[in-house]
């Protein structure tokens, strides 16, 4: 299924005969010899594929189905089987070979059909299915956006592929009141009506440990990752996991569908729907001393009748205790909202959004605390007030906004960061490090493939999660200025992306290396060396992950061309390489996932 879909793609692809107008192309015919770190990135996206291959290999049939015991739960369901090919979107999109996407869409419609046919006896929501309609029953939009980056990276290379595209409006009709089975949304009040809710629609009931955990087995030759050893420690984990009726800050994940409905079709009202939800919950902050709420009742209520704006599970207020260790533990999950901020400003190009969030962390240290002389801040909201402090001041998505509005003031919130310090000049080691320490990465992740003894029947679905040898943390900072997706399941901030207009697919062309070296408000430099001796090389540049941006100009050795357009072709001679410097607009475009040639 998966090759018979990349082949369709191809052929569209293929269809395609001319480019769009564009400025340029920009001539590059300096030569460069090439650079350690040009040589290290090639080294990356040819090491990656062989790795990669063997890791789908031994935990994956022909079919795409996951070689392991199937579960139902958070602890190691459905998202940890789509989680074991984190990275491998952004992995082709950078330009690694065609055969990552190829293994990894075999992947995504095999355990499609494989959790689809995959049932649970005793949890009520998984009997007909853990997945129904293609899509998870029922869970929360920690589990969810986890079990969703492949899907929602996937379009970084198959933005025309009939599945995905049928799939993104289909998932998207889940939360905008469009799916009469799945009445997640509710209009009126703009809320998501439970944390806990999926293509079956909300629960609107106190969860039980079972609705989490999934059905009795025996845990015996099982190695489980959170550090449970029985199947009565599995349920203990969960016993205060109950509070899951009304809106929640970790359903602004659910943002993501309609964004990539909406930078597939183009269709307004993708864009009206997030904006009207994250306008909603905008509202709330404010309404709420400039803090984000974790609950809000059916009847649109910040905390419900009593105003406690804290409960919830994965809530400011909620620190459960560990069975396996007795202890209390802070399990706030607020950093997952930043994805709704993300989507609205990709959307909208409206900073408020931005703004909303900077203002947040100002009103979470307010609340700071001097203790023995020692200023502390707090990082979680409890019945009796404030706690979890902390020496640091609370700067969660700190680097983000400043990445969002690239002003001095959020600089300083971030502190000390090695890919910010070398993007400022002060850290030129850091390049050559990173790309060398993920080079070496992939064999030591070989060899822990090789020497897992495992078997199918006493594998769960996470066991593998930390084997996944993809490795492009280092490439996505430093080819596209880009912020490392996380496993929230947001979509890709990214300065620049790349494409090779010869082969018609996203990534750079063969031979061809980029290094961001610095990021501004109005600027980006980038550098490109072609590392072919023989043959020119063209290379389309693009601003943003999804032509969010507008490129101005751009400026190498002493010349300048006005662009006016997201995109630009440049020519790299065989062994020839330059500096860059792009003049640009920040978020004034509609976004799109269609490649440029395309548009």
């Amino acid at each position: 299924m998966g090759r018979t879909v990349f082949v369709g793609l191809v052929m569209l692809s293929m269809a395609v005969t001319s480019l769009a107008p564009q400025a340029g192309p920009v001539i590059i015919d300096t030569p460069m010899p090439a650079p350690t770190w040009a040589r290290l990135e090639r080294q990356l996206l040819a090491d990656n594929v062989p790795a990669c291959r063997e890791f789908f290999q031994k935990y994956y049939d022909s079919r795409g189905y996951l070689q392991a015991f199937l579960r139902w739960g958070a602890n190691d369901g459905p998202d940890d089987a789509f989680e074991n090919f984190n990275r491998w979107p952004e992995l082709h999109a950078l330009g690694a070979d065609d055969e990552i996407v190829r293994l990894y869409l075999t992947a995504w419609e095999g355990m499609i059909r494989q959790y689809s046919e995959a049932k649970t006896r005793d949890v009520p929501a998984g009997r007909d299915g853990m997945y129904v309609d293609d899509f998870s029953a029922q869970s929360d939009w920690m589990h969810h956006g986890e079990g969703l980056q492949l899907f929602n990276r996937m379009a970084l290379s198959v933005p025309d592929l009939p599945a995905y595209r049928e799939r993104a409006r289909r998932f998207a009709a889940l939360y905008m009141g469009e799916a009469p089975a799945a009445p997640n949304y509710d209009p009126k009040r703009r809320l998501i009506r439970s944390m806990i809710n999926g293509s079956i629609g909300p629960m609107l009931r106190p969860a039980t440990a079972l609705d989490w955990v999934g059905d009795p087995f025996d845990t015996a030759g099982f190695v489980a990752l959170h550090g449970e050893s029985t199947y009565k420690q599995f349920l203990e984990h969960y016993q205060e996991y109950t509070n899951v009726v009304g809106d929640h800050f970790l359903n602004l994940v659910a943002t993501t569908l309609p964004t990539n409905a909406y930078m597939v079709t183009g269709e307004a009202k993708y864009r009206h729907w997030i904006v009207e939800y994250m306008d909603a919950w905008l509202d709330r902050m404010k309404q709420n001393a400039g803090i984000i709420p974790s609950f809000v009742d059916l009847d649109g209520k910040i905390g419900g009748p009593t105003g406690r704006w804290w409960e919830n599970a994965y809530g400011w207020g909620f620190s459960p205790i560990n069975p396996v260790t007795g202890r209390r533990e802070d399990r706030n999950r607020i950093p997952r909202a930043l994805v709704g901020f993300s989507n609205a400003l990709l959307v909208s190009g409206d900073h408020k959004y931005v703004d909303a969030w900077r203002d947040m962390m100002t009103a979470v240290n307010s609340h700071a605390r001097t203790t023995d002389g020692r200023t502390e801040y707090p990082t979680m909201r409890g019945a009796d007030g404030w706690y979890g402090w902390q020496r640091e001041p609370w700067s969660v998505g700190a680097l983000e906004v400043w990445y969002w509005s690239m002003r001095g003031e959020d600089r300083s919130r971030v502190g000390a960061n090695p890919w910010v310090d070398y993007l400022e000049g002060r850290n030129p080691s850091y390049v050559e490090t990173v790309l060398q320490r993920e080079v070496e990465s992939i064999p030591r992740k070989l060899a822990a493939i090789r020497n897992d003894k495992t078997q199918p029947d006493k594998r769960l679905a996470d066991n593998m999660l930390d084997l996944n040898p993809a490795a492009t943390d280092a490439l996505v900072r430093l080819m596209l200025g880009a912020l490392v997706p996380g496993r929230e399941g947001g979509l890709l901030n990214a300065r620049l992306r790349y494409f090779d207009p010869a082969r018609r697919r996203a990534g750079v062309p063969e031979d061809v290396a980029a290094l961001v070296s610095e990021l501004g408000d109005r600027r980006t430099a980038v550098t490109l060396v072609n590392l072919n001796p023989a043959i020119a090389r063209d290379v389309i540049v693009q601003a943003g992950a999804y032509a969010e941006h507008q490129l101005e100009s751009v400026e190498w050795g002493g010349q300048s061309v006005r662009v006016g357009a997201p995109h630009v072709t440049v020519r790299l001679a065989p062994g020839a390489g330059a500096r860059l410097t792009l003049t640009m607009r920040h978020y004034v475009n509609q976004p799109t996932v269609a490649f440029p040639w395309t548009r």
